[in-house]
Parts: structure tokens; sequence; C-alpha cells
């Protein structure tokens, strides 16, 4: 029987990437990066085969979609910020099985899912940046689910969740978990992003995300599970927060009982507010 050891909210922030080069940025995420090396350790200690990420970038406008292709490999440049991220390289093994596990599981629950093994489709930076820095020896099999979900219901992708927990209960191996997206997520406005590079948009958005995180550290998930459809819309969730309702669903959502580890403290970027975070099982 398989089981799900290690789960986490995590940051992708592109400047991730960018602080790698050499520049004026260079070290700038040091502590980001650091926070997913950290993850990474826990998940080879655990003996993790598999890593499910709900991806934020991964923009769907019906239905639920897992890329499970056996492997992929090439070179990434964003479309979105190709100052930041450029010709990036990448090449890791998928897990087609668990992917159509997850499918049919989710599926069979009410929430149509569908699996894309034989298929081109590419990787998007909410799995690939993560996956840089845990996953650098290909130690790790890579499942992606879509989680820039347009036209969804948050209370289906916590049923999306319970599913991926049931599927992966129901499979083999160690499997870890993570929802890959920030807190607020208000970009800073063109022509001034230079300047919150750093930072925050708004105090407001800074201010809630900091009592969500007192929330998980605290693990009154009651509370948070209530407030979660308006944190998403008034604090500008990434992906309307898809994955973190995905997550709390594998976890159990309004029963979970785990009190968060933060892993990487709060910062800003760009604008928006970012984590690492580690949940117990």
């Amino acid at each position: 029987m398989g089981k799900l050891v290690l789960a986490a909210k995590i940051t992708h922030v592109p400047s991730m990437y960018l602080s790698e080069m050499d520049g004026p940025h260079k070290g700038c995420r040091q502590a980001a990066i650091d926070g997913h090396k950290e993850i990474a350790r826990r998940m080879r200690e655990l003996k993790v085969d598999t890593i499910v990420v709900f991806d934020t970038h991964w923009l769907v406008n019906s239905g639920y979609h897992i890329n499970c292709a056996p492997a992929w490999e090439g070179i990434y440049t964003s479309n979105e910020l190709p100052h930041f991220i450029k010709n990036m390289p990448f090449s890791y093994e998928g897990n087609p099985a668990l992917g159509h596990a997850i499918a049919e599981t989710a599926t069979a629950s009410g929430v149509h899912t569908r699996a894309h093994d034989a298929t081109s489709l590419a990787l998007e930076y909410g799995t690939l940046v993560p996956m840089r820095y845990m996953n650098e020896d290909k130690k790790f099999k890579v499942v992606s689910v879509s989680a820039l979900c347009t036209v969804h219901n948050l209370l289906d992708s916590v049923e999306l969740g319970r599913a991926v927990r049931r599927a992966i209960e129901q499979s083999e191996g160690n499997v870890a978990v993570l929802a890959s997206g920030s807190l607020s997520h208000r970009f800073a406005q063109n022509g001034v992003s230079e300047q919150f590079l750093h930072k925050v948009w708004d105090p407001f958005l800074e201010t809630v995300d900091h009592h969500v995180v007192d929330l998980w550290q605290k693990g009154d998930w009651q509370t948070f599970c209530g407030m979660l459809p308006e944190y998403a819309v008034k604090c500008h969730g990434e992906g309307m927060m898809h994955d973190t309702a995905m997550l709390l669903g594998v976890l159990g959502w309004d029963q979970y009982e785990g009190k968060a580890e933060v892993v990487t403290p709060y910062f800003g970027s760009s604008g928006t507010g970012q984590i690492n975070v580690v949940f117990p099982i």
C-alpha cells in the first residue's frame, strides 16, 4: 500500500532562478532555495519516490487535469516573465500509474478529472522551479496537477485532494504532495515592479497573510477553511488558491489537526506574499 509521507505549501517565484545568475540580484532568493532543499532532504529521509505538485501556473478552463507523462525533457522560458526564467533546462521522470489512479478516483467521486500520459503537454513553472531545487538528481518521479482553475468550485478542489489521498493509499510507494503557489498574489504594477522585488503590494494583504500563517501554526483549520473563499478573492490568491484547497483536502480539510511548521519565513516578492511551510501528516 502507498503512503502519504510529506505535505507542504511552497513558493515557486521565478526570482529564485534569477537568484542563481550573476548580476545585481544574485543570491536574493537563497532563503527560498534553501527551504526547497530542506524539504527535499526530508523527502529523501522519508524515502519518497513520487512528488505530486498542485501547480497554480497550469491554467485550465474546464475539468481537472493531470500531467503524468513517463518523462519530460527540454529547455524552458517563461512566457510571463522571460527576463526572469529563460533557457532553463529540465529533465524529470513521471508516474503515469499514479496519475491515472488519481484521475479515476477523483472522477468516481464526482470530480471529473483526466490524466494525460501519451502527451506533448509541457510542465509549467509552478512545477519546474521547485523541481529544480528539490529534484536535481531525478530521485523523485513527478506528477503535476492543474491548479490555476478559472471556473471551478473550491470544494471540488477539496474533493480532488481527498481523492489524491485515497489514490496514494491504494497505490505503491511513498508520496509527497506540494501545493505550489503564493499566499496573497497581487503583482506590483508595471513600471514600479523593481521597487517591490522584496515587498508585498499592500499592508492589508501582508497583514492578512500573517494572520493566515498564524492560524496554520496554531492548527485553527476551522477558521482558515471557513475564510478561504473570501481570502482567495480579496487577497488575490494565486490560482484562486485551488492548490491550497487541494492540499487541505489531502490532509482532511477542516478536520485536519496538524500545526504547520514554517521552513522559509514569509517574504515579499514582486508584490506577492510567499512562504515554504510543511504540514505534518
